[in-house]
């Protein structure tokens, strides 16, 4: 039996008579850069997060850039001048280690300096408590740094009741990657007596501002790249349109350097349909995670994915931990029966060569390190037939199996 990590074409043929409709649309139109389709599915992003402002860009790297770049976060933002050596400071924006890679490259793309935080070893996500670390242990640090970037990794959102806390106690920018997380809720930790609030805030929605990726593999995703900024702050949100195109407006007035960054008009069309299928498409993420979930509890040798009790879990990763050196044993053995598998990720960013002259070393971010040598992804996808899934669940035993005997 051969099963995929994911099967995009299943999607496409349960939906390709619309798909088909919004692409013909599209081409008869003329319009292929920003225009109708654009606005419209920005209007419904933003009703369906509940925010005021969502803004098409060209891809999740992009909403990154843009919101750094619309929050004047970059060389010398904070500098007031030159120091005596000449340099202009850079400023500093605190990360996650154990994410993909955009993530630290947008800091670096827009002239600032990542700073690696550990995460904490149930979510995967950001350590509150690394965080507060870092802004009290180093006064002429904390004085540099301007922003936070919390993943909400997997699908399961950061502990933002506590990022957002310290991110105001020391005046701090905060951006959501909620490049996994679309349709994700932090929910309340307590119910009011009047039950008026019926659900929790949705991915993104908290910070200053938060960022999507629409690449195909997401669970919102496009036939190509595709991102999207949203945020509450009027102000912001403008400066992420005119960043967008150049930083124009009008058309060839330039008060600032942009970038081009727009979303496809038939990427639009594509996601519009696809935006109507999402809640159904997480409902089935999440039974399939369930499954997992009870038919893997007992398993030695392994860990399935930790829910937070405040936060829904939207799974555009059923991810485990491995113990005792195993998972890529694990891996090899589900390639040879023919099971997909990744391993999201399998060096930390603090240690990647490129960022070596940031000086950090093995066994800085020792959580980071031990998830990067634990983690495996398993088949997940809402089509994910529960003969499949069996198929799956029963070579975890058979390995685990042989591996005690």
């Amino acid at each position: 039996m051969n099963i995929p990590l994911l099967d995009l074409k299943r999607q496409y043929q349960s939906i390709k008579p619309e798909i088909d409709a919004a692409i013909q649309h599209v081409l008869e139109s003329g319009r292929f850069i920003l225009g109708p389709e654009v606005k419209a599915f920005e209007q419904e992003v933003a009703e369906y997060c509940g925010v005021k402002h969502a803004i098409g860009v060209a891809s999740g790297t992009d909403a990154l850039l843009l919101s750094l770049r619309a929050l004047g976060i970059g060389s010398g933002d904070s500098a007031r001048g030159i120091t005596r050596d000449g340099n202009i400071p850079r400023a500093k924006v605190i990360i996650p280690s154990f994410t993909f890679f955009a993530t630290a490259g947008v800091v670096h793309n827009v002239g600032a300096t990542p700073v690696f935080a550990d995460i904490d070893p149930k979510t995967f996500n950001l350590d509150p408590s690394n965080v507060r670390r870092i802004l009290t242990t180093n006064h002429e640090l904390r004085t540099k740094i301007k922003a936070i970037i919390p993943v909400h990794l997997y699908g399961q959102m950061a502990d933002m009741d506590e990022i957002m806390s310290i991110a105001r106690e020391y005046d701090i920018a905060v951006v959501e990657d909620a490049a996994q997380a679309i349709g994700a809720e932090y929910l309340p930790r307590a119910i009011p007596a009047d039950k008026t609030i019926s659900r929790g805030r949705k991915a993104g929605t908290i910070g200053n501002l938060g960022c999507f990726s629409f690449f195909p593999t997401k669970n919102l995703g496009a036939y190509g790249d595709g991102g999207m900024v949203i945020t509450n702050d009027d102000e912001l949100a403008e400066r992420v349109r005119i960043l967008r195109a150049h930083g124009s407006k009008p058309k060839y007035y330039h008060r600032m350097v942009g970038i081009n960054s727009r979303l496809d008009a038939l990427q639009a069309a594509i996601l519009r349909v696809k935006l109507t299928h999402l809640s159904d498409w997480t409902t089935a993420r999440q039974r399939v995670a369930t499954r997992y979930d009870k038919m893997l509890h007992d398993v030695d040798g392994i860990e399935t994915p930790y829910r937070a009790t405040n936060r829904s879990h939207i799974f555009h990763q059923y991810t485990i931990r491995v113990k005792d050196g195993c998972r890529d044993a694990l891996k090899q053995h589900f390639k040879e029966q023919g099971i997909g598998t990744s391993i999201y990720y399998p060096l930390p960013l603090h240690l990647q060569e490129c960022f070596y002259e940031l000086g950090y070393k093995e066994g800085d971010l020792r959580v980071s390190e031990e998830a990067s040598r634990e983690v495996l992804s398993l088949p997940m996808f809402p089509e994910l037939a529960q003969e499949e899934q069996d198929y799956v669940i029963q070579q975890i035993r058979a390995f685990f199996e042989e591996e005690t005997n």
